[in-house]
Parts: C-alpha cells; sequence; structure tokens
C-alpha cells in the first residue's frame, strides 16, 4: 500500500492549479513512477480543505482504468467538519457524527469518480 500526497501546488502559490490539473498531474506521476503491483493508493489530504481533497480523489479515479484501486487515508479532511461541528461538548456528539458520516460518504463516492462538488451543498 501507498500513501502519497497528490500532486498539488504549494500552499503559498499565489496561482493554485484547477483540480482537473492536479487529477491529470497526479495520475501522470502515478504511472510513471509506481508500478502497477502496488496493491493499492490512499492518498493523505496534504492539507487540504476535505471538499478539496475528495473533489481531487473523484476526479483522479474518473482518468481510470488505473492499475491500482485509489482510495483516501485523510484523517484532517475526514475529520474536521466532524471535530469542528462536535466542539469537545456533549450537546454535540450527534452532529459531529453526522458531519463524519457525511464526508465518509462523500469520500466513498470519490473512490469511484462519482462525487462531484455540487454534492457539498446538498450535504448539509
Amino acid at each position: 500500500m501507498l500513501k502519497p500526497n497528490m500532486v498539488i501546488s504549494g500552499k503559498k502559490a499565489s496561482n493554485r492549479a484547477p483540480p482537473q490539473t492536479v487529477a491529470e498531474a497526479t495520475v501522470r506521476v502515478l504511472k510513471r513512477h509506481v508500478p502497477a503491483a502496488v496493491p493499492g493508493i490512499a492518498f493523505l489530504s496534504g492539507g487540504q480543505s476535505p471538499a478539496e481533497a475528495t473533489l481531487h480523489l473523484s476526479l483522479i479515479n474518473q482518468l481510470g482504468p488505473l492499475p491500482w484501486p485509489l482510495t483516501f487515508s485523510y484523517g484532517r479532511a475526514l475529520q474536521d467538519n466532524a471535530l469542528k461541528s462536535w466542539g469537545g461538548a456533549a450537546a454535540n456528539f450527534a452532529a459531529g457524527q453526522k458531519e463524519f458520516a457525511q464526508r465518509a460518504k462523500l469520500n466513498a463516492l470519490a473512490t469511484t469518480g462519482r462525487y462531484t462538488s455540487e454534492m457539498e451543498s446538498q450535504a448539509a
């Protein structure tokens, strides 16, 4: 299992690459350098927002078929919204669970290339 970052612009870049460019550059690098025998690739979020990381993963998967299954290993991008909703307060526990389940659902769709950014507003 390989756990790389996606090919994204640096945090301080004033001209950030659009999502499709990120997907294409990431697939290009993987195809050039990762043997097909690798059993899978689980991307780190690399400081991306939850929505950005999910969109990139979906676009990357849309460029298939690829020799490896691609998924996420997003700590922060998977948990960030849930932790903010929960805020450590018992009264907000259910809201945190709801946010976590929603982000997991969106990321599951991204692993098959079926996620779109419009789903973010529908999820609210």
